[in-house]
């Protein structure tokens, strides 16, 4: 069994935490909910680190993901956060799910890593993911002050509710796309064609499968464990029933998951 598929790492705990937060027997698993929560934050709250002063520095960002789940930020040279990171790419960094109520009630995952400019090969990939689900952002993202970083995730801490307070290693959340890459090359495509030509069965997804409000939903990225859907300002994660690594292995879940909707 893959390991992404087994739930051996939800049943461990880390840091003292207690067992039964990993419990997915339970109806929870601390690794599906952090995930969740970076995969359909929008913004982020950033800290970094003054370099004169050591003191914490916060900022509000805008991220997106990678294909494994690692967060993305587009950044200015302008601003006294990528000034910061510049002199100490150590960073902590808070999402949550912003929905309305007690905002101590929501879930919360925060951060540790470091901020690194992505790869010169990674640069297209993580653009196109990048403005998917920022669309405006493509107005300034070719300006030359500006360039996009990637979190080097080292460990996380959820906060889930009463009783889920979780500490999580990298590994327990980012996905390992290394056997994956004939997926990740028909991403683009995969994603273009499920738009243009499936409109129909994407809105089922969105309503029927994870209870979204009816819309025009569309997809925005998606990776070997699921899709990222948008409907204006709203994001919402479909994860697949398996892990995914192949066009053919794409093809049969999203056509299950298009009959089980319009069956439900």
């Amino acid at each position: 069994m893959d390991r992404d598929q087994s739930g051996k790492d939800d049943n461990r705990a880390a840091n003292g935490s207690d067992t039964h937060d990993h419990d997915e027997s339970a109806g929870f698993s601390a690794r599906t909910t952090a995930r969740r929560l970076i995969r359909c934050a929008q913004t982020a709250t950033l800290a970094t680190l003054e370099p004169k002063t050591g003191a914490p520095f916060a900022s509000l960002v805008t991220i997106a993901t990678q294909a494994s789940g690692a967060p993305i930020l587009l950044l200015s040279d302008l601003a006294v956060h990528t000034r910061n990171i510049k002199a100490d790419p150590r960073v902590s960094m808070l999402v949550d799910e912003g929905e309305a109520g007690n905002p101590l009630a929501r879930a919360r995952l925060s951060i540790v890593g470091r901020l690194e400019p992505v790869a010169e090969h990674d640069a297209g990939t993580v653009r196109r993911r990048f403005l998917a689900k920022h669309p405006d952002a493509a107005v300034y993202c070719d300006f030359a002050d500006f360039g996009f970083y990637s979190l080097a995730m080292d460990r996380a801490h959820l906060v889930a509710g009463f009783g889920r307070i979780v500490d999580l290693a990298a590994a327990e959340i980012l996905i390992d796309c290394s056997a994956c890459g004939e997926l990740l090359a028909a991403e683009s495509g995969a994603v273009e064609h499920m738009n243009a030509d499936h409109a129909d069965a994407v809105a089922l997804y969105a309503t029927r499968l994870i209870g979204a409000p009816p819309g025009a939903w569309y997809i925005t990225g998606l990776d070997p464990d699921g899709l990222d859907l948008r409907l204006d300002d709203a994001t919402r994660r479909l994860p697949f029933p398996e892990k995914v690594r192949g066009v053919g292995g794409l093809r049969a879940v999203l056509k299950r998951l298009a009959d089980q909707a319009r069956s439900a």
